[in-house]
């Protein structure tokens, strides 16, 4: 019997205009991807879109509908110093990593660290940074992210040091057993050659591995449509040998055997993806109205004192409370 894995590191349709894959389809109900999750018996699933959990609730709904344990999470941007800096160019300003929840905790903390990186730290991206990271890190579980991840771009340019830096601070926020290394191998290059020594630098540090697959389409043959979904966001053509363009058809939902296959070396690195699975649980709770208590002056109830603050703040703009300024208010 295959052993179970599951996807940790995806994209869905609000990666805006670089993730192709639909969750509802057009009735609302949960689209031929997620069905075919289902039937394929994954028995969870993560969101990791770019820097945002615009799609959390529909996919949370979605994956609890046909059985699918609902993992929620971020692929984040983090600044190399503050959030706050404004400087260097695109491919400077940010590194990836993918950060997971997994409790109710987890799921608060990263609405705190998507609003903040929208709200303080956007700069082309919306990024955090180690600062306010590890000011919510409690109920997450982070993994080393992508090529673009500060780890393995480290390992790429030979800078061990930096890279055992890196993953050093990460563990220190997270929790050592809260953090893993994560693989990937879409046969890349570059890939290749970090492989290895991601492998023995996570062995030197006694830390966790785990295999992604970085999916942005649904099934192999989508690799053009997803082409195409990348030149509409990037403003060129099919055509233009420069632009930006993922050089192997591999980034679908593999099944589990095509990734024992790739990642049969390691293990560890697959299992582990089930471990985290078995860890999360998130429970969002939506037959309730979450409103803010507030306490109001003694003799007074909540409608009674919105009304005498609206009707100050009336006489402060005006002086006065003109009649029809009044009507108005009684009506709003």
């Amino acid at each position: 019997m295959t052993p179970p894995f599951v996807h940790l590191h995806n994209h869905t349709e609000y990666s805006l205009l670089d993730g192709a894959t639909r969750l509802t389809d057009e009735k609302g109900n949960p689209s031929e991807f997620i069905r075919a999750m289902a039937a394929a018996k994954f028995p969870a699933l993560a969101v990791t879109d770019h820097g945002n959990l615009f799609g959390a609730i529909e996919f949370y709904s979605v994956c609890t509908e046909v059985g699918i344990k609902p993992i929620i999470g971020i692929e984040a941007y983090i600044a190399p110093e503050s959030r706050l800096d404004r400087k260097g160019s695109p491919s400077e300003a940010s590194n990836h990593l993918t950060i997971l929840a997994t409790s109710d905790v987890g799921y608060k903390n990263l609405m705190k660290l998507t609003s903040r990186a929208y709200l303080e730290g956007y700069y082309y991206k919306p990024r955090i940074d180690r600062e306010i990271l590890a000011q919510h890190a409690e109920g997450l579980v982070g993994l080393s992210g992508c090529l673009k991840g500060e780890v393995s771009s480290a390992l790429l340019r030979d800078d061990t040091a930096r890279a055992e830096r890196a993953l050093d601070g990460y563990r220190q926020i997270f929790g050592k057993d809260n953090f893993y290394v994560e693989l990937m191998d879409h046969g890349l290059p570059d890939q290749r050659k970090v492989f290895p020594r991601l492998v023995e630098l996570a062995q030197r540090f006694d830390a966790p591995l785990v295999a992604t697959n970085d999916c942005h389409y649904f099934r192999k043959e989508d690799a053009f449509a997803h082409d195409v979904l990348l030149c509409i966001g990037t403003g060129k053509t099919l055509d233009d040998p420069k632009r930006l363009k993922y050089a192997a058809p591999e980034f679908y939902y593999k099944s589990t055997e095509e990734m024992l296959k790739v990642f049969g070396e390691v293990p560890q690195a697959l299992a582990n993806t089930l471990a985290i699975a078995e860890r999360s649980q998130l429970n969002l709770k939506f037959n309730q109205i979450l409103l803010p208590r507030y306490d109001v002056p003694v003799g007074e109830s909540p409608e009674s004192y919105l009304e005498k603050l609206c009707l100050e703040g009336l006489k402060k703009r005006f002086g006065h409370i003109r009649p029809d300024y009044k009507t108005r208010l009684d009506y709003e």
